[in-house]
This record gives structure tokens, sequence and C-alpha cells, in this order.
């Protein structure tokens, strides 16, 4: 079966450096029409963006969508809280699992899905210790020097 085609929008690289990834979600965002049109034309901002689990629904705080450039009093708050859409069952195993054991969760990238809908890669994440992130560092410095090596000896 072929691989879904995926259209970035923005992806949360700081999240891949503070948090260890244990799991990841795709889920549906619930979004306006003038915010869809301003993602297709200028993106969004995921740098402080953090999920919750309020009333066994999913919400979305700090994801920051540019007002559409030729909208009018139909744009709305560019910093609003978004509902994310998962299955009732995939949240009541989310929510055991951040009350129980002191996980996170962390949006990892938003994107248009191959049917055009607008998705989240959400992750169920635990936080890195300062050792962590300084070990994760030296590990990505190490295989960048192996490859320029190995590109030096076969040129």
């Amino acid at each position: 079966m072929a691989e879904p085609k995926r259209k970035s929008i923005a992806t949360n690289r700081r999240a891949l450096h503070d948090y260890e990834i244990i799991e990841r979600y795709e889920a549906g965002i619930q979004l306006t029409g003038t915010e869809v049109r301003s993602l297709r034309e200028n993106g969004c901002q995921l740098k402080d963006c953090y999920a919750l689990i309020r009333k066994g629904e999913v919400w979305l705080y700090n994801l920051h969508i540019a007002p559409y450039s030729h909208g009018s009093i139909s744009n709305v708050d560019p910093d609003r809280r978004r509902k994310l859409l998962l299955h009732r069952k995939e949240i009541r195993i989310l929510e055991q699992k951040i009350k129980e054991r002191g996980f996170a969760l962390v949006p990892l990238s938003i994107y248009f899905a191959d049917n055009s809908l607008v998705k989240v890669e959400l992750a169920l994440a635990r936080g890195k210790k300062l050792y962590d992130k300084r070990e994760a560092i030296a590990k990505k410095d190490a295989a960048r020097d192996l490859d320029r090596a190995m590109k030096e000896r076969y040129r």
C-alpha cells in the first residue's frame, strides 16, 4: 500500500529537542473556513503549542494561525483554543497515561492530509533532562562528523 501524501504546514522542531516521544497520534482539528485559507496562504506557528484534555475533549492551546488576508469580520482570534478530533477510546487512553505517568501531549506537526483535511500529529511525550539533551546533541555531532569523513573519503 502506498504511503499517504502529506503537505506540511508547520513542524515543532523544539518539541523533538525538549521531549522524548513515546507514542504518536493523528488528530483532526476543528477550524473555520478563513483559518484553513490562512493555513494555505502563510502557515502557522507551533512554537509554544500544547494540548490538554478537559471534560473528555482534547484542546490545543497557543496555536497561532495568522488572520486571513482577504477575510473581514469572519476572521477569528488567531490564538484561540481549538478542539482536536480523536476517537473517544483514544482520549480515554491518553487521559489515563497523562494522569498516571506524568506525560505531556505535544503537537509535533500540522499538515494537509491527502484528502485536503488539516491534521495534527500529536505526541505522548516525557520531558528530557538536561543530560539527555546533551547526549542527543553529542550523537548528532558524531553522526555529522562521520558523514563528513565518509564523504571526504569517497571523493
